[in-house]
């Protein structure tokens, strides 16, 4: 069996869905891969080191498409690659089937099976396929590292002989995995941090690494079974506002990381709520492309308001697609590993499998 990857769209992702590393543990499976001539070469990674590997490397795109049986992408194929995929080809990435609906339902009619990582079940056995915890992780990192640059300030409390530098405040709305991460970089750096997240159960997690809760009160359920935020009432938006207005007043940087699967991303901060932060002051918007937790927030835009940074996050993996790559190639290899079956030397869909049910695309 053959698994093959062409190269994204440049001027839209740099990532890449195989590494050398990742292509070694794959190959040890027992399967083949094929890639196009300089697969990853603007990530300083040559056709010599994918040939080490034991990779073939092909010419074009097209004769990739039409050799392998699977097919691994980071996103979405484009038109021209979709017309070139053969039946019965499996096809696994990061696809984004609500926003790829049209995409999605011409692959299908070509008889190609389609696993969407994103919708991979939140179970022990699914972690280290976990493409969402993987890039959201390095996200929250990256988010806190923009913000102190733009800042223009110190972030941690310095004792000085010319007078004391205060340590900056920051808050992150979300405690998700991005969240999470945020909170722990900021508190590396030295900043104040608090946070604040729908679901009860990440009070504890906030604490862990330092930072203070603050929280809405509420009888509501907040948490999906699968662990995921869901879409809050009329009712908490409005105690959600009154409590954001003390805390706003006092934070020198917002980090918003909240998202809900399939949705558009919640509007937590209103004009009126970003215009109580001080001049100076970031507001730090990953949720902008998918309509943005801020109001001023445009994906890969900086908007000036009355002195207050909103900005607003496009592609934020291209800042870091080197070890975005890495960790996402070794998702793939985990997902690959659970879909092969070494006893039948082929690619099994056992749709009791929780991790192969959840994710297979029927239908958009």
């Amino acid at each position: 069996m053959i698994i093959g990857s062409i190269k994204e769209d440049l001027s839209l992702e740099k990532r890449v869905a195989l590494t050398p590393d990742a292509a070694k543990n794959i190959i040890g499976l027992g399967l083949n891969i094929i890639i196009e001539k300089n697969y990853a070469a603007h990530l300083g990674i040559k056709d010599e080191d994918f040939k080490k590997a034991g990779v073939e490397i092909k010419n074009s795109s097209k004769e990739v498409l039409e050799t392998c049986n699977l097919l691994i992408k980071v996103n979405c194929p484009q038109d021209d690659e979709i017309n070139n995929l053969k039946e019965k080809t499996i096809l696994i990435g990061m696809l984004n089937p609500f926003q790829n609906k049209n995409k999605i339902n011409e692959i299908l009619k070509r008889n190609v099976n389609i696993f969407s990582l994103e919708l991979l079940p939140r179970i022990t056995r699914a972690q280290s396929m976990d493409v969402l915890s993987s890039q959201s992780n390095l996200a929250g990192y990256r988010a806190v590292i923009d913000s102190i640059y733009e800042f223009e300030k110190a972030i941690p409390m310095m004792m000085t002989a010319a007078g004391t530098v205060p340590a900056a405040k920051v808050l992150v709305i979300g405690a998700g995995v991005a969240g999470l991460q945020a909170i722990a970089t900021a508190k590396r750096l030295g900043a104040i941090v608090s946070a604040t997240d729908v679901r009860s159960a990440s009070k504890e997690q906030v604490e862990s690494l330092g930072g203070k809760f603050l929280t809405v009160d509420k009888n509501e359920d907040m948490e999906t079974s699968g662990g995921y935020a869901k879409e809050v009432s009329d009712d908490y938006k409005k105690k959600q506002a009154e409590m954001m207005q003390d805390a706003l007043k006092k934070n020198d940087i917002v980090i918003c990381t909240a998202l809900i699967p399939g949705k558009p991303a919640p509007r937590i901060l209103t004009e009126n709520l970003v215009k109580l932060m001080k001049p100076g002051s970031i507001v730090y918007d990953l949720a902008a492309e998918q309509g943005g937790n801020s109001a001023f927030s445009e994906p890969g835009k900086v908007n000036l308001i009355e002195g207050i940074k909103v900005i607003g996050v496009k592609s934020l993996m291209n800042r870091l697609p080197i070890t975005a790559s890495s960790l996402y190639s070794k998702n793939l290899f985990s997902f690959i590993r659970n879909l092969y079956s070494k006893e039948k030397k082929d690619f099994y869909l056992n749709h009791e499998d929780e991790i192969i049910n959840k994710t297979l695309i029927k239908e958009i």
